[in-house]
């Protein structure tokens, strides 16, 4: 009797622990249908990795994220951290009720907010069978099986996305082929994991042979490895394949990249490469940090420029105290390391010390020279205090000469008096400008994130305020020889400020569009960053000019190229295609993930600029339209962009969506395979634009025919075909039909990837007959015509 009861209790708390067990966790597998809900984990095979939501330090966001689950007291945990990737690093969410599953389509997708809000994390469709499992690598897959249970694709991996963490078989550095990027990006603090001021990437020697792992901070190297040689990274002897075979570096067919692995004895050494918020790189098992510049600077620091009014070796101490008087507070949404809060410090010519808190929340405080600090050892608070520095009374002796030479020459006292009125009249046209900027972003979606684009703007070290006096000596009081062009906006100017060479674009003052585009740009800029977007160095606001200034691009528009007959000989396929991805990437990031749902509106030949090494960069974002993340349409009557590239719905009915973007982008694909303007007249029975040409060809099995003669015979025509494939997917005439640009992207750099028929286009018959030609204006080349954006057109 005793063993059979005995025997009932063992069965039932057997049947306890496997219901439990079965509620909270899915083995090392997620299934298609099922959901990973919160306090729920996935487990690698070997027990070495966990996935699932968690919460950082003494953050109350949820995060999905990837974590050691071994202990090894052996080991030494940097700052106790063992999480090494995170999903949504930059989109915290705030509730408990999030859940990650495999939907419908195939799309691995964090659902919150009850299930009302979604972010997805891959992008490439699949039918059935799509399972997602967490590897003994650390390594989080989404296949696609075979009916025999193959691998039929893998549609994504959160190696290919890495955070602040390599592991052992991730890879560093990029693939130019599949346009693929692997670099680490520093958390803010062990609380945000949001991307820090540093990133760890791979960068090419100025041969093109050699490479070096680079470190940067906001935009400028912060720290160099040393070129690759003899197995060896120069200035870094830790980073070699020295007595470790394991250690490689491997350039191949466009692939460069850095990466490591353990032998069999080190499985489970818990081993990983990791970046932390002030740029240092640690090494888990015990070697020496690299990268470390903020502390004892190593082999490879960068000298970082400072402001004019600090000198190269100025440092901060670290103190107990207090000071005098309350500073100036960046809280928690700024999303400041303490990194930045130095910065911010460094930058301001009137701070003398500063202090940063993340332990409850966020906040960096700086505090001017006026503010004395006193010392105290049993304060818990450390204030980092500006060395061998007293409080300057430099402003005061400014205003004691000002009033001595007032008083001693009456013109300069008139001279004065104008000089702080006109600086007066601008600080106040800009502090005008900044509400209306902060107006316009809350009237644009009245989102938080959007709210904030005064603030993230005000305190951007990389956008400045130029003086007109500086715009005009940079231009040589815009001379017509340093004139780059001219748009609807208004004329361009080469110019050169601070000795960096930049593009000046001036609102033309008799211009009624402009101004409205101008906010525009200003207000975007505060949230675009990306390597295929032109960079905003900063603006001039003085009474009635309105100026932006641009970093410059040596080889001007696309359209400069493309169009000339003797020079887009210079655009092989290679480079042809190259440009092609980059466009595409850029406006993924636009539609997908800049912080701001973007819609250009005016994409076209002439808005891609050219870098040196012939890099694309979209440009011209003054019509561009804010979206809010939920938002998908909406209807205009303010119908902006270029005839030619507008998608039908877009110029008969004023709808907008990122399938417009979609269809200019197909008519540009189109141009770049072909070298034809869409706007001219092609064919010879009826008159046809380029994508009634294109048409045309296609369905009677002739597309090869578009291609421009002068490429290369050699060039690969399997390649240009697929191009063409994808450019009439984009200009099909309904909006629904039309791809994505995540679709794009795929279709460009997976050439597995089956596309579907495309659909009739939307193109135009010209009869040129009915309407008499309007010549070009003088100032416009022939290639050109036609080009100019319209920027108000009523819908009907």
């Amino acid at each position: 009797m005793d063993t059979k009861q005995r025997s009932k209790i063992l069965l039932s708390s057997l049947c306890y622990f496997l219901l439990i067990g079965l509620s909270h966790s899915f083995a090392d597998t997620l299934l298609q249908g099922q959901q990973l809900k919160d306090y729920d984990h996935l487990v690698s095979a070997d027990g070495t990795f966990k996935l699932g939501f968690f919460s950082p330090g003494t953050s109350r966001s949820r995060y999905l994220g990837i974590w050691y689950n071994m202990v090894d007291e052996n080991e030494v945990f940097i700052a106790k951290k063992k999480v090494v990737w995170v999903a949504n690093r930059d989109n915290p969410i705030s509730d408990s009720g999030d859940i990650l599953k495999i939907d419908e389509s195939g799309k691995l997708t964090i659902l919150y907010n009850e299930g009302s809000s979604s972010f997805p994390l891959s992008s490439v469709e699949a039918a059935s069978n799509v399972s997602a499992t967490l590897l003994d690598s650390g390594n989080f897959v989404l296949k696609e099986f075979n009916l025999d249970g193959s691998t039929k694709q893998i549609l994504w991996q959160s190696f290919d996305y890495p955070t602040d963490t390599l592991l052992p078989g991730m890879k560093l550095g990029f693939d130019e082929r599949k346009m693929q990027v692997w670099s680490l990006t520093s958390w803010i603090n062990d609380n945000i994991p949001a991307q820090g001021s540093f990133s760890l990437t791979i960068g090419m020697g100025r041969d093109n042979s050699s490479t070096q792992i680079v470190i940067w901070c906001k935009g400028s190297i912060y720290w160099t490895s040393g070129m690759w040689q003899n197995g060896r990274f120069e200035l870094v002897s830790q980073l070699s394949n020295e007595g470790n075979p394991n250690f490689r570096f491997i350039s191949n067919d466009g692939a460069n990249y850095f990466t490591y692995s353990l032998s069999e004895s080190e499985n489970h050494s818990l081993s990983r490469y990791m970046i932390d918020s002030s740029g240092s790189v640690l090494e888990i098992r015990g070697m020496a940090p690299f990268g470390a510049c903020s502390y004892k600077p190593d082999p490879g620091c960068v000298a970082q420029k400072m402001p004019e009014c600090r000198s190269q070796n100025v440092s901060f101490e670290a103190r107990k105290g207090f000071m005098s008087a309350e500073g100036q507070k960046f809280d928690q949404s700024y999303n400041l390391s303490l990194f930045d809060c130095q910065a911010e410090c460094l930058n301001n010519c009137s701070c003398a010390a500063y202090a940063y808190t993340s332990v409850n929340q966020t906040v960096c405080e700086l505090w001017g020279q006026e503010i004395t600090f006193t010392k105290k050892h049993d304060e818990t608070r450390v204030i980092y205090v500006l060395k061998g520095k007293k409080a300057k009374r430099w402003i005061w002796s400014a205003i004691t000469f000002s009033v001595l030479v007032a008083i001693l020459v009456a013109c300069s006292v008139y001279y004065f008096m104008q000089r702080n009125r006109t600086a007066a009249e601008n600080d106040a046209e800009q502090e005008i400008l900044l509400r209306e900027l902060e107006a316009a972003a809350t009237d644009y979606s009245g989102t938080r994130t959007l709210n904030k684009v005064r603030r993230d703007w005000k305190k951007s070290h990389e956008l400045h305020f130029f003086s007109f006096e500086s715009i005009v000596s940079a231009t040589d009081n815009f001379a017509a020889a340093n004139e780059l062009g001219k748009g609807g906006f208004g004329p361009v100017y080469k110019g050169e400020l601070h000795g960096q060479q930049v593009a000046v674009k001036r609102l033309s003052r008799n211009s009624g569009q402009g101004l409205e585009e101008f906010k525009n740009e200003l207000l975007l800029i505060a949230k675009l960053q990306h390597t295929n977007l032109v960079r905003l160095v900063g603006c001039c606001i003085q009474r009635e000019e309105k100026i932006l200034v641009y970093e410059f691009m040596p080889n001007k528009s696309l359209d400069s190229f493309l169009f000339d007959p003797t020079k887009k000989n210079l655009l092989d396929w290679k480079k042809r295609l190259h440009i092609i991805e980059g466009i595409a990437q850029g406006l993924l990031y636009l539609h997908k993930y800049s912080r701001l749902r973007i819609i250009h509106r005016d994409l076209k030949a002439s808005n891609i600029l050219l870098d040196a090494e012939m890099n694309p960069k979209i440009s011209d974002f003054g019509m561009a339209r804010i979206f809010g993340r939920n938002e998908s349409e909406a209807e205009t009557r303010r119908v902006v962009g270029t005839h030619g590239y507008m998608a039908p719905e877009y110029a008969l009915k004023g709808i907008v969506s990122i399938k417009i973007d979609v269809f200019s982008f197909g008519v540009l694909l189109l141009e770049i395979v072909s070298s034809k303007k869409n706007n001219s007249n092609y064919g010879s029975e009826y008159p046809l634009n380029l994508i009634g040409l294109a048409w045309e060809l296609w369905i009677e099995h002739r597309g090869l025919e578009l291609m421009d003669p002068t490429l290369d015979e050699s060039c690969p025509h399997d390649e240009v075909l697929r191009c063409i494939h994808i450019g009439l997917l984009c200009v099909q005439d309904q909006a629904t039909n039309r791809p994505t640009m995540s679709d794009i992207v795929s279709m460009l750099t997976n050439e597995t990837l089956d596309l579907p028929a495309p659909k009739q286009p939307a193109f135009f018959l010209h009869r040129f007959e009915e309407e008499p030609e309007v010549p070009p204006p003088n100032n416009r080349h022939f290639f050109s015509n036609n080009n100019a954006s319209i920027t108000v057109v009523e819908a009907r």
